[in-house]
C-alpha cells in the first residue's frame, strides 16, 4: 500500500476535499473505506453543480443557467466544488450590486421627472434581482449536497495510526495483569457463573424483549450496580470529571453531530415520536447526548479542557452483526455504559486523549482485570475517531482479550459537525501598538471513552474471579459497594413439589 499522507495540523472540511482530494482519497483506501465513501470525494471534488453566467453591463444580457448533468460541448470540463460556490457567490453579489447602483439611479432619476428613462432602467433591476435569486437558490442546494456528501467520509486519521484491514492489524502498546491470567481449559462462561450464584434469567429476558436482552437479578443485579458507582466514583472524586444526567432520546441532528448518522441509521433503535421537529432514536451511547451538550456554542479558552462523565443505558440494535457473540452478556440491544468525554483545545487535545484513556486503565487495575492496550490500525478504527485505543480484557472462557472500553480523539471532526467552537486568549497584536487583538474562533476538539462499559465489566469479573465450587470473589475495591459481600455463593435450587 502507498504511503499514507501526514494529516498533521489538517481537519476534514470541505476545501480540504476539494484542494487536497488526493490527500483524503489516501485517508479512505487506508480505512478500506466503502466506495459510496470513496465516491462522495469525487462528489465534492468535481461533480458538475448548477452555473449561472450572466452580463449585466447591458439590458440585454444573456443569462445561460446549466443544471446538474447538463451537457455543454462549448464549456470547459467541471471545476471543484468549491470553485463553482466561489462562481456563484460572485454572480450573487454581481447581480445584488448592480440593483443597488440602478436603484439608485432610477432614484436620481425619478427626481429629474424623467420618468421614461426610469422605467426602462426597472427592467434591469428585475432581471438583476431574477439572476440574483436564481444564484442564490443554486447555491443553497450545492450547500446541501455539499453537506450530505461530506456526511458520508469518515474523519482523518492520525499519523500514528498503523495501517491494516482489520483487528488482526491492531498494535499492542501495553500489557498488564498477565500473570493474573486464568490460562486453560474448564473455566466456566460467565451466564453459566451468574445462573449458578442465582442472579441471570434468560428466559424471562426472551419472554419479556427477545433474544439479546437480560434480566439479572439478586447478587448480580446488586454486583452490576455496585460496578457503576465505583466508577462513578473513581471518575467524580479522584479524576476531575463532571457528572451528568443526560437523556436516552435524541433528534437527528443530535446523532450526526457526533458522526452515527447518516451512515450507522441501520444500528439505531428509533421511536415514533418527534423531538424538536425531528426525527428521534434511542442513544447508542451517552457519548452522543454529552458531547452535543455544548453543540453550537462559542466557549471561552479558560473553560478548556471539559471533562463530563455520565452513567447510561445503551441500545443498540446491532445490524449485520447476528450470530455473533449470541451467547451471554457480551452483545446486548441494551447494556449499560459509564461514558467518560472531553472538549478540549487542540493544544490539549493528545494529552487529554491520553489522560481518559490512563483513566479507563486505572479502573482495569484497581478491579484487577488483566487487559492490553491496543492502537486500532486504519481498518478498524471508527468513522469519527482520528486514533484510538481499545481496552481488552482477558476473559477465562474464551481464552482471549475482548474489548471493554474504545477511548477515540475525533480532532475537531465531531466539532465541526455540532458547530462547537472556542475563544483563543486575546494576543497582543503586533500591528497595533497598545492594543489588544482577539484571535477568531477555532474549532474544539472533543474525545470519548469507556469509563467503562458496565456488563463487560460484570462478565470479566465473573470470569476472572471464578472459583471451582461456583462461588465468586468481589474485587476488594467493590466490596465496600456490597455492603461488605466478599464472595457470591452458589445457590442451591429446590425441587418444585408437584401434587
Amino acid at each position: 500500500m502507498a504511503e499514507r499522507p501526514s494529516s498533521a495540523g489538517k481537519g476534514l472540511d470541505v476545501r480540504l476535499v476539494t484542494d487536497e482530494p488526493d490527500l483524503v482519497m489516501a485517508h479512505l483506501k487506508a480505512r478500506h473505506a466503502s466506495e459510496e465513501q470513496m465516491s462522495s470525494v469525487d462528489d465534492v471534488g468535481c461533480k458538475t453543480m448548477p452555473i449561472v453566467l450572466s452580463d449585466l453591463s447591458c439590458v440585454c444580457g444573456i443569462r445561460l443557467s446549466l443544471t446538474l448533468g447538463s451537457f455543454v460541448s462549448n464549456l470547459p470540463s467541471p471545476t471543484a466544488l468549491n470553485r463553482r460556490r466561489k462562481e456563484l457567490v460572485k454572480e450573487q453579489q454581481g447581480a445584488l450590486a448592480q440593483r443597488k447602483t440602478l436603484s439608485a439611479e432610477i432614484g436620481k432619476l425619478m427626481k429629474e421627472k424623467k420618468n421614461e428613462e426610469a422605467t426602462k432602467l426597472k427592467s434591469q433591476v428585475e432581471y438583476a434581482s431574477s439572476v440574483a435569486a436564481t444564484a442564490e437558490e443554486q447555491l443553497l442546494d450545492l450547500e446541501q449536497e455539499m453537506e450530505l456528501l461530506m456526511y458520508q467520509i469518515p474523519n482523518l486519521l492520525d499519523d500514528r495510526v498503523p495501517e491494516g484491514k482489520d483487528e488482526e492489524a491492531n498494535v499492542v502498546v501495553t500489557e498488564w495483569g498477565t500473570d493474573k491470567r486464568k490460562i486453560g481449559e474448564g473455566f466456566l462462561w460467565h451466564d453459566d457463573i451468574a445462573s449458578k450464584v442465582g442472579g441471570y434469567d434468560p428466559s424471562a429476558a426472551a419472554k419479556l424483549s427477545g433474544a439479546r436482552f437480560s434480566v439479572l437479578s439478586g447478587p448480580v443485579a446488586r454486583l452490576e450496580r455496585a460496578i457503576i458507582q465505583f466508577f462513578l466514583d473513581r471518575h467524580t472524586d479522584r479524576n476531575g470529571y463532571r457528572e451528568v444526567s443526560v437523556p436516552y432520546i435524541v433528534s437527528r441532528s443530535t446523532l450526526t453531530g457526533t458522526g452515527q448518522l447518516p451512515k450507522f441509521e441501520n444500528d439505531l433503535f428509533a421511536v415514533n415520536h418527534q423531538v424538536n421537529g425531528e426525527d428521534a432514536f434511542l442513544i447508542p451511547t451517552a457519548e452522543v447526548p454529552i458531547t452535543n451538550l455544548h453543540r453550537d456554542e462559542i466557549l471561552d479558552a479558560s473553560q478548556l479542557p471539559l471533562s463530563y462523565v455520565g452513567l447510561t443505558p445503551c441500545f443498540r440494535a446491532e445490524a449485520g452483526s447476528y450470530g455473533r457473540d449470541t451467547k451471554g452478556l457480551l452483545r446486548q440491544h441494551q447494556f449499560h455504559k459509564v461514558e467518560l468525554v472531553k472538549i478540549t483545545t487542540p493544544e490539549q487535545s493528545s494529552a487529554e486523549h491520553e489522560a481518559l484513556t490512563q483513566h479507563a486503565e486505572e479502573c482495569l487495575k484497581l478491579l484487577g482485570l488483566p487487559y492490553r492496550k491496543v492502537r486500532l490500525c486504519s481498518g478498524d478504527i471508527g468513522f469519527a475517531a482520528t486514533h484510538c485505543y481499545d481496552l481488552e480484557v482477558w476473559l477465562p472462557a474464551q481464552q482471549t482479550y475482548r474489548e471493554i472500553a474504545s477511548c477515540s480523539n475525533c480532532g475537531d471532526f465531531q466539532a465541526r459537525r455540532m458547530g462547537l467552537r472556542f475563544r483563543p486568549a486575546p494576543m497582543a497584536s503586533a500591528t497595533e501598538e497598545g492594543k489588544k487583538g482577539k484571535k477568531s474562533t477555532v474549532l474544539c476538539h472533543t474525545i470519548n471513552g469507556s469509563g467503562l462499559a458496565v456488563g463487560r465489566t460484570l462478565v470479566a469479573i465473573l470470569e476472572n474471579y471464578q472459583h471451582e465450587d461456583g462461588s465468586v470473589s468481589i474485587p476488594e475495591v467493590l466490596v465496600p459497594y456490597m455492603g461488605g459481600m466478599a464472595r457470591l455463593e452458589p445457590v442451591v435450587k429446590k425441587k418444585t413439589a408437584y401434587k
